[in-house]
């Protein structure tokens, strides 16, 4: 067999100085490739993992008292927007009602009963004048004949009598006409304020009547449900929470060393730790005027002495790509790593914002319809109560 000839020392020595060189090139142009791309993540980006999944949860409350009857949402159910979620008894709404109704048909009676009597004290005021008329006719033909002796003295003071006292009597009935046409004026009985004032009684009884059954504002999936048959509740009571899930943002929190190049309308890439295999998408919609401490409910006062400087972070809110959201849903309070992609002009507009309040998140028509009917049941007691 053939030995396998040994290197010398001095060639030992060259091989590994070989080896020592290109392993120390390869580290060098490792971190020099993790230094630029830092830097130029650092240039074209900014990231924060100080960065939350955000939404719409709206509170559902009692707005009249009762007691719940019926549940018909549970937590982690979609919901439509209109769905009735709670039902009340409504006993105490439909009292008020049922009051409201024979107050309104009460008021329209008086009112005609008004009228009535302002009809007939015209009769009657006419049948005075009438009357003195005619008195004062035959006081005239008495005084051209008291001289001829038909007539006595008593007789011509008689009517002058009979004309005082018809007299009082027409001024009696013009000033009971006066104070009726005062408390009726020139509107239409159904028109009048006292059967106004009965009708907005009657249209707020059969507003509390109506939210007896209380239903989604917003479409959402339900959360924290409070409410359980048999309570009793008043209005302002929390009955359970809705999470709109199809409009989420992010609320990034970013340094204010790297707030100068964020501005709407940029993009941005959202990592969620729930799903770390996923990229969600989404676009600046705007930045709080102001930093967390500012906001803050109790906020720090610099001027005790015991001043830090630390590095305060301003939101920015992120809205996520609704089609993305629709493929994979998230929940508020998600924690994110975001990263805005900055462009060449670092120019921030102040008071810039994309958010658009007049988007349907933004308002809700289920209580539209909720004064539907009582206006056919007032026009029924009007014209049942109306002579």
């Amino acid at each position: 067999m053939s030995e396998i000839p040994r290197l010398g020392p001095r060639a030992a020595l060259r091989r590994r100085n070989r080896r020592l060189r290109w392993t120390l090139i390869a580290c060098v142009t490792v971190a020099s490739a993790y230094a630029a791309r830092g830097w130029w993540l650092d240039r074209h980006w900014v990231s924060t993992d100080d960065a939350f999944v955000a939404g719409h949860v709206v509170g559902v409350e009692a707005q009249t008292a009762g007691t719940v009857v019926e549940i018909l949402a549970e937590d982690t159910q979609a919901v439509a927007a209109g769905q009735l979620l709670v039902r009340l008894d409504g006993r105490h709404a439909e009292i008020g009602l049922r009051q409201a109704e024979a107050e309104l048909a009460d008021a329209i009676r008086r009112i005609a009963a008004l009228a009535a009597k302002r009809d007939t004290l015209r009769q009657r005021l006419a049948v005075r004048g009438a009357a003195l008329a005619a008195v004062r006719h035959d006081l005239n033909r008495m005084r051209l004949a008291i001289d001829e002796g038909a007539v006595s003295e008593q007789q011509v003071q008689n009517a002058e009598d009979k004309i005082r006292e018809l007299e009082a009597a027409e001024f009696e009935v013009g000033a009971e006409q006066t104070e009726l046409a005062a408390q009726l004026g020139t509107t239409d009985i159904a028109e009048h304020p006292a059967v106004e004032l009965a009708k907005q009684r009657l249209r707020r009884a059969y507003l509390e009547y109506r939210r007896r059954e209380v239903r989604a504002p917003v479409a959402g999936v339900v959360a924290k449900r409070k409410a359980r048959v048999g309570d009793s509740v008043q209005p302002g009571i929390a009955l359970l929470t809705i999470v709109a899930v199809d409009r989420l943002w992010v609320e990034a929190n970013v340094p204010e060393n790297r707030i100068a190049g964020i501005r709407p309308g940029l993009q941005a890439e959202i990592r969620v730790d729930a799903y770390p295999d996923r990229l969600y998408h989404g676009r600046v919609e705007g930045l709080l005027p102001g930093t967390g401490s500012v906001f803050a409910l109790l906020p720090a006062d610099n001027a005790t002495g015991n001043f830090i400087h630390v590095a305060e972070r301003v939101p920015v809110r992120v809205v996520l790509d609704s089609v993305e959201l629709a493929e994979r849903p998230l929940q508020p309070g998600l924690s994110t790593l975001t990263r805005i992609e900055l462009v060449a002009d670092d120019r921030q507009t102040p008071g810039q914002s994309l958010v658009d309040t007049t988007a349907v998140e933004y308002r809700t028509m289920v209580y539209d319809d909720e004064l539907a009917g009582v206006e056919d049941a007032i026009a029924s007691i009007v014209a049942a109560n109306r002579w």
